[in-house]
């Protein structure tokens, strides 16, 4: 063999290990997602979506989304989660306390995107200017919805005395959530009733909201409540009962009001969370922001079927009014 030959052969040789590895193709992210309902039963992966897609994701080419429901049952989040971190998910993505509050418990190193109340009292952070450890997102005002919802039914019903708060009493943030809004009823001098919507319990507190009982009910943001919503605004209808809800598309599937988060623009702007993560910033670099928008939207035809007169002024301060 010609010396010119050999150095040719050993030059390709040597540089084919460098040809291939340039040719390997790029690892796709993964973005893990738990929700306690069914598929369509939320804004939140709407908004997601299309904040990834903002950012230049392609989902299924670019990116892939990892989708799991829990159809209503709480009990299977935990194994979600874990066949999540089982696909090696870069991120986790977590609404509401519950669900983040299972993903932290089964990873500390595993990003994760949350969007929920009060990550500082149900535990999973520090601070949210620095909140250390794997977890960083989006934080509510929720307790402070608490008051508002109560004010808000009182003054659309101004004879309205008993009134029921539903809620699920294995979320995280029960005992504060009930503790606050108990202290808003006795300051508007009204009788409230906690009903759990746990599902051993739900079809009793169903019962409970009915006019012999009560004046009006609350549905706050309580992640599976809003898997249910249809059938609680199809039960407020049936019972000429007014309610407020803590989900802002309820008022366009017939709820009378709600004030709300928009959790579709939260979700879309939790997304830029996921794609610094993507690009190498850690979670606990990315201060918690604390969301201060917050929409008033009033249905007038429920209205007018419950035979309510809706108050000039707080027409006048509604962000929507559906007619």
């Amino acid at each position: 063999m010609s010396r010119r030959k050999f150095i040719s052969l050993l030059g390709g040789t040597i540089a084919w290990p460098f040809v291939a590895r340039a040719q390997q193709p790029r690892r796709v992210p993964r973005v893990g997602y738990v929700w306690i309902g069914a598929p369509g039963t939320d804004e939140s992966t709407v908004g997601l979506r299309r904040g990834l897609e903002d950012r230049g994701y392609v989902i299924g080419r670019t990116l892939m989304l990892e989708e799991r429901y829990a159809n209503g049952d709480a009990g299977r989040v935990p194994g979600l989660i874990a066949e999540l971190l089982a696909l090696k998910v870069d991120v986790l993505a977590t609404p509401g306390s519950l669900i983040s509050r299972a993903a932290q418990r089964a990873t500390t190193i595993v990003p994760i995107v949350l969007v929920m109340g009060d990550p500082i009292g149900a535990g999973l952070v520090a601070s949210l200017a620095h909140p250390g450890g794997n977890i960083t997102g989006l934080s509510l005002l929720s307790f402070d919805y608490a008051v508002k919802w109560l004010e808000l039914l009182k003054e659309v019903t101004p004879k309205l005395h008993r009134i029921a708060v539903l809620w699920t009493t294995d979320n995280p943030l029960y005992s504060l959530y009930a503790d606050r809004a108990r202290a808003a009823a006795q300051a508007l001098a009204l009788d409230l009733s906690v009903l759990s919507a746990q599902p051993a319990e739900l079809e009793t507190s169903l019962a409970a909201i009915n006019p012999a009982n009560l004046d009006g009910f609350v549905v706050p943001d309580d992640p599976f409540l809003e898997t249910i919503m249809p059938r609680l605004i199809t039960l407020a209808a049936e019972r000429k009962l007014p309610a407020i809800y803590g989900f802002s598309a309820a008022v366009r599937q017939g709820a009378l009001m709600s004030y709300s988060a928009d959790f579709f623009a939260l979700w879309r702007e939790a997304a830029g969370y996921i794609d610094r993560i993507l690009k190498g910033a850690l979670p606990a670099d990315l201060p918690i922001e604390q969301a201060t928008k917050v929409s008033l939207k009033i249905n007038l035809k429920t209205a007018m079927a419950l035979g309510i007169e809706l108050p000039p002024p707080l027409l006048a301060r509604a962000d929507e009014v559906v007619e």
